[in-house]
């Protein structure tokens, strides 16, 4: 997969939410990603964010928003 940003613009905002068997969803990052980050997503099923491990489960494209937004589950390493 090639991702290709066109214009000047070669971000875009990647929102990450985790899933929370509590509290339902809880953002957890909020961020602008390159085009090179975002096409790891293809190959990586794992991220780390402020030290935290955590498992993508899916991800949806909110064009109306503007963003990339990953639902994510934290994972229990202790």
């Amino acid at each position: 997969m090639n991702i290709q940003l066109k214009g000047a613009r070669k971000q875009m905002r990647v929102v990450l939410f985790v899933k929370d068997s509590e509290r339902g969803l809880k953002l957890v990052d909020d961020r602008e990603w390159d085009a090179a980050m975002i096409a790891t997503l293809e190959h990586v099923n794992y991220l780390t964010v402020h030290g935290e491990e955590y498992q993508t489960l899916e991800g949806k494209l909110n064009l109306d928003a503007g963003q990339l937004e990953l639902l994510v589950v934290k994972m229990n390493n202790k």
